[in-house]
């Protein structure tokens, strides 16, 4: 091979790397840090339900929403209406057999 075809494999990317293209972030997924920990309450509410639950997201789907709506108040995530974020409305974000008119309220 010529010298001139290696420098076309590295200028293109021998492995599907830029070729000119300028990247795109996604619309969503990636957001701020939350370096001054002001969620931290809610991430590790939500956290301790998961490990409690044996990681079964969808019983700690009160404290996912909690979380995500701390994030969007502080500014560290982009406002959106929950119902684009998979939560619908209150009664369903009740556990799973529990009927609203069944709780025991002390």
């Amino acid at each position: 091979m010529s010298p001139l075809c290696f420098q076309n494999i590295s200028a293109g990317g021998a492995f599907g790397g830029n070729r000119g293209l300028r990247p795109v972030p996604p619309e969503k997924g990636i957001f701020p840090l939350d370096h001054m920990h002001e969620c931290d309450m809610e991430k590790k509410d939500y956290l301790n339900c998961l490990k409690s639950s044996g990681h079964q997201s969808e019983k700690c789907r009160l404290f996912s929403k909690k979380y995500l709506e701390c994030r969007m108040e502080k500014n560290l995530m982009a406002k959106q209406d929950m119902s684009e974020l998979g939560f619908g409305k209150v009664s369903e974000m009740d556990a799973p057999g529990e009927k609203p008119n069944e709780r025991i309220n002390n």
